[in-house]
């Protein structure tokens, strides 16, 4: 099975919303099996009509099946009015929750075990059977209550702000291992190999965002040819068909490029799995639709560069020249464009900036993140952050005419407005 494959199977499995609880209805009809055996042997009998029984299991199951409905629609009415509120890339974060798929499992489970208990019932009443079958509707019925106060904050601004912002971490830590040192930011160089015109070429063969590279194996790969292999467009860009995907350098006749098909995963949307930028550009969108005329809802926005701050003080912590890949013996395998630390603030700061230039809530927040960014990351990363700083100034001039109303976007603010002024 190759990278490509692996990264299919896995991907699948974790967007997937309907597997665990297809699981979930196979395992109730072997386990209704298996307890109905288990009264039989031990000759448990519950002290109750047959028919009595049956009907008290069917309209369980069939309460089960109701509720099945009822989430399943209220979830998808909960992820359209958050990706109205909020951005409709925040949909994928439902589809991988565990918790409302373990609801779904159990509610699944629930249905089935019923049902499968009351089509066993003739003559008497399995004791064992019955029982658990209402004991899990039961369950059913409290982790219901549970997985409403599950969504309603879950969903909510703060809550989806808090989620991306953990993924983004995790992606920025797998990604940039190596703490950042005045010495590891001098800058990037290209691999002397890329001067020569590539030996090779590999176009893209269908449609779509990357998602993904497998960068070990490509480097492993180019090692037992003695090669340099390039990714042209960086992850998360949308490439077209026809497009170039690889450059092979010094590549030796008898290159297997249709393996390099099988390093690189695309798809309908980008994720955050190797792609940190993503991150930001969610919290960005949120942060934009509540600046929106028809939204009017900066509070929202000053919830997004919260997080955006914490964020991008990780990642100016962090080495970002981690676009090349050596093998053991020090020579360049494998290279690929990455985003560099001007390019994380020209994402966090541009648009809110932009949309929020004439909100003194959203001004004196971002001058306040900037201003503790300047102060508390190495030097080398402060000359961004002042243009981004003098950049607000212009923006605050020409938003705001009036004197006292400059006089209030001069200063600071960690709230925005009511917090403690600096």
């Amino acid at each position: 099975m190759t990278w490509l494959h692996r990264y299919r199977l896995r991907n699948y499995r974790k967007y997937s919303l309907w597997l665990i609880p297809f699981a979930g209805i196979l395992t109730a009809l072997l386990l209704g099996e298996l307890v109905f055996d288990l009264d039989k042997r031990l000759v448990l009998r519950a002290a109750a009509d047959p028919g009595a029984a049956k009907d008290v299991l069917v309209a369980m199951a069939t309460s089960m099946f109701t509720l099945i409905v009822f989430v399943s629609s209220s979830l998808l009415l909960a992820i359209q009015l958050a990706s109205a509120q909020l951005t409709p890339r925040v949909i994928w974060l439902v589809f991988q929750d565990l918790r409302i798929k373990l609801g779904m499992l159990l509610f699944s489970f629930a249905f089935t075990f019923s049902l499968a208990v009351a089509v066993r019932i003739r003559d008497v009443v399995p004791m064992i059977a019955a029982r658990a079958a209402a004991w899990l509707c039961i369950c059913s019925l409290a982790y219901f209550l549970y997985l409403v106060e599950h969504v309603g904050k879950f969903l909510r601004p703060s809550g989806v702000l808090r989620l991306v912002f953990a993924k983004g971490w995790r992606c920025v830590e797998s990604l940039y291992p190596r703490p950042f040192t005045e010495e590891s930011g001098a800058g990037r160089m290209s691999p002397d190999v890329m001067n020569d015109p590539p030996t090779q070429t590999l176009t893209c063969q269908r449609s779509g965002a990357i998602l993904a590279v497998d960068a070990i194996g490509l480097a492993a790969l180019a090692e037992q040819h003695d090669c340099l292999i390039e990714l042209v467009p960086q992850v998360g860009d949308y490439v077209a068909s026809g497009e170039v995907l690889f450059r092979v350098y010094r590549a030796k006749p008898g290159f297997p490029t249709e393996r390099l098909r099988q390093s690189i995963a695309l798809g309908m949307e980008r994720t955050i799995e190797q792609d940190p930028a993503f991150a930001f550009r969610i919290m960005v969108d949120i942060a934009a639709k509540g600046l929106s005329p028809a939204i009017n809802d900066p509070t929202t926005a000053v919830l997004a560069i919260d997080q955006i701050h914490r964020l991008l003080r990780i990642v100016g912590q962090r080495n970002l020249d981690e676009g090349l890949v050596r093998d053991s013996r020090g020579t360049p395998r494998f290279q690929c464009r990455t985003p560099d630390w001007e390019d994380f603030v020209f994402l966090a700061v541009t648009e809110i900036r932009h949309f929020g230039g004439s909100s003194i809530q959203i001004v004196r927040r971002l001058r306040a993140m900037l201003e503790n960014l300047a102060q508390t990351l190495p030097a080398s990363r402060a000359a961004v952050l002042e243009r981004e700083m003098r950049r607000l100034e212009r923006t605050a001039e020409r938003c705001f005419p009036e004197v006292e109303d400059r006089a209030l976007v001069q200063g600071s603010d960690t709230q925005g407005v009511g917090g403690a002024k600096s």
